[in-house]
């Protein structure tokens, strides 16, 4: 029998006319509801399911073209749809899944010429939202807003905590799924996976060079904490300068604590506390990126809230530093902070790997853009 979270469907809208179907309807309607599975490829009666039924040729086109109208037809748009190619030609028993995640944006509005209304799912109907369900809707979306805000407080103020940010400065990058999906405990082995499968994907963004705080840490042995696994700092003695520290929550939260300032800068030199080079920021982000990646892999978490904030409590201004085309650091170029103001966004953790990549490039971007720094080393856009 169709549900709240279950709605069958025969035949897909015609690939043209996805915008003007009911299409985004029925996707708004699910995500008003939390969440759910619209299914293309079975006949129903009385709206229980009776057999399969062919639904015919899907390509990548027609996927992107599902993937449109949840964006441009519905407001907010919907993110991060998960499409499921099901049977084969030669059974004639091809069948497409549609899932549409819950959501914290509601309510997702459809607008039609100059009207526009709130779908919701009421059993197996889609009906529309009376003004009153709106109105608790938005208020829920603005409560949602400040827990999250507030989550991401406590997991910032927590990495933070105990750095000694008087003698360098240090990245703080903290991630917190939206509407947390894995509610059990992760275990050691699922950690150390998570560990490993992050490194090779870090490399992929920012390449083997430059400082990554995930060689600084024991990712084979990852110890307990409350409610998460703490991959702890191996840099010790002479390699305290790149100490790092890493957590892995058993809700899919991460949070990546590391130094960024006083790097070495020859064999036998080191900048000083306060000087931060690009390519520091650039592969902590990177890092940090990776790990939420494998983390929503593992977890099944998918929107992440994302705040990433540089500390520093020393007496002189922050420098971002640069180099240019022949290695030699450009000191000049950066603009002195007094603060470094933290870049707050919002990622799909699951999305397609070059849409991802591009939220990296983005983050890492607007990091070093705060020092006077408009050019990046080690992250290259996608396609670039």
């Amino acid at each position: 029998m169709e549900s709240h979270d279950l709605d069958w469907k025969s035949q897909l809208p015609a690939k043209k006319a996805l915008p003007q179907s009911d299409f985004p309807k029925d996707v708004a309607a699910m995500a008003n509801n939390g969440g759910g599975l619209i299914v293309y490829g079975m006949n129903e009666t009385q709206k229980a399911a009776t057999d399969r039924t062919d639904v015919g040729d899907f390509d990548e086109g027609y996927e992107r073209a599902l993937r449109s109208p949840a964006i441009t037809a519905i407001t907010p748009p919907m993110f991060g749809l998960k499409i499921y190619r099901l049977g084969t030609e030669s059974a004639k028993n091809r069948a497409v899944v549609v899932e549409v995640s819950a959501s914290t944006d509601g309510p997702h509005l459809i607008y039609r010429n100059d009207l526009f209304g709130a779908p919701i799912r009421n059993d197996a109907d889609t009906v529309w939202m009376k003004e009153r369900q709106i109105e608790a809707m938005y208020r829920a979306r603005f409560d949602e807003r400040r827990h999250a805000s507030e989550a991401l407080d406590a997991l910032f103020d927590e990495a933070a905590a105990g750095r000694k940010t008087t003698g360098r400065a240090w990245i703080i990058a903290v991630a917190h799924p939206r509407v947390p999906r894995f509610l059990g405990r992760m275990d050691l082995e699922d950690a150390r996976l998570i560990l490993k499968n992050a490194e090779p994907l870090a490399l992929s963004y920012a390449g083997s060079t430059g400082v990554h705080p995930l060689e600084s840490v024991d990712r084979l042995n990852p110890r307990p904490g409350l409610r998460r696994w703490v991959a702890v700092n191996t840099a010790t003695g002479d390699r305290v300068w790149k100490q790092a520290w890493i957590s892995i929550h058993h809700d899919g939260s991460v949070t990546l604590a590391a130094t960024v300032g006083g790097h070495r800068m020859t064999s036998d030199d080191y900048f000083e506390g306060h000087q931060v080079e690009g390519r520091g920021i650039e592969a902590s982000i990177a890092d940090f990126m990776a790990l939420t990646r494998a983390t929503a892999d593992s977890t099944g978490n998918d929107e992440y809230d994302v705040r990433v904030g540089i500390e520093w409590a020393g007496s002189k201004p922050l420098e971002i530093l640069t180099r240019d085309n022949s290695g030699f650091i450009y000191a000049d170029a950066s603009i002195p902070l007094h603060r470094f103001t933290p870049v707050e966004t919002t990622v799909a953790a699951r999305e397609p790997d070059n849409d991802f990549h591009e939220h990296t490039y983005e983050l890492a971007r607007d990091c070093v853009n705060q020092g006077g720094i408009s050019n990046l080393h080690l992250i290259e856009r996608p396609g670039s």
